[in-house]
């Protein structure tokens, strides 16, 4: 028996050849993948764009397919569990998604109070005064008062819909949640909440987190172990501390180099300084 939530074994992903000029070469976007998230640990998976993260993701959920390789939440292998009403839910009860932009996964129509409200009457059997109590709780849990929980999402801040959004994420219980670069839209102050937040949940529940991100500034607030990924590949994987204190590849190193110091000022360019004079 492992204390695994996640266990992925040699994970592999082609896509179909596209139609174009390169009409006929099939896109390799996972490799041999493979990597474990223990119980409430946090796993930051770091990448540019292309890098396979976002593929990970998308299988785990149940969004794409694998070419190859296997996949268990919990123990659980998802894929197994059949394509109705009921293995959709529970397949939603191991594991949870929160996007960079979650305006869209909300109804507009609805305030998100109400959208907590109905993930709670699908998944449990509760009264309604009980049901009342478990989204003042959740959205006391992500800083979010009663009255933001009567408000429309287009009413909110982009943090208070991605709080919203994780409140949402944990009403049912979910063992995994996967952030898909979930504070890259936020300024830098909201940023720092949403990540102290996470922390804090993790601390509170028993959630375990996914983190996809190309911010490694991101991933040393909050993860415990990172893998880095560069075309379908891990090239380095290791504690957060060690990743950062003493990367080994030199794609990790230069992911570092591109993280902002203190004190640091972007240059403007020539065209810019011209324009300034």
């Amino acid at each position: 028996m492992t204390d695994a939530v996640l266990e992925v074994v040699d994970l592999r992903k082609t896509f179909p050849p596209r139609h174009g000029p390169r009409r006929g070469v099939g896109v390799t976007a996972l490799a041999g993948v493979s990597f474990e998230l223990e119980q409430r640990g946090a796993l930051g998976v770091v990448g540019e764009s292309g890098s396979g993260k976002t593929t990970i993701a998308r299988i785990i959920m149940g969004l794409e397919e694998p070419t190859a390789g296997s996949f268990l939440i919990g123990g659980v292998d998802p894929r197994r569990l059949g394509r109705g009403t009921a293995a959709r839910k529970q397949r939603a009860r191991l594991v949870q998604m929160v996007f960079q932009d979650p305006y869209s996964s909300f109804d507009p129509r609805q305030p998100v109070g109400q959208s907590i409200r109905q993930v709670l009457r699908l998944h449990f059997d509760l009264t309604p005064a009980e049901r009342e109590g478990r989204v003042a709780t959740l959205l006391e849990q992500v800083g979010l008062d009663e009255r933001r929980g009567r408000t429309l999402p287009r009413d909110l801040s982009g943090g208070e819909r991605q709080r919203a959004a994780i409140a949402r994420a944990l009403a049912v219980e979910p063992q995994l949640v996967i952030l898909d670069e979930a504070v890259s839209a936020l300024d830098v102050s909201i940023q720092a909440q949403i990540l102290n937040l996470l922390s804090e949940l993790r601390q509170q529940t028993t959630v375990s987190y996914m983190l996809l991100t190309h911010d490694l500034a991101v991933v040393r607030q909050v993860a415990d172990d990172v893998i880095v990924m560069r075309d379908g590949h891990i090239v380095e994987r290791g504690a957060a501390d060690t990743m950062f204190d003493k990367p080994q590849h030199p794609y990790t190193k230069l992911l570092l180099s591109c993280v902002p110091r203190q004190g640091w000022k972007p240059q403007r360019t020539k065209e810019a300084r011209e324009t300034a004079m």
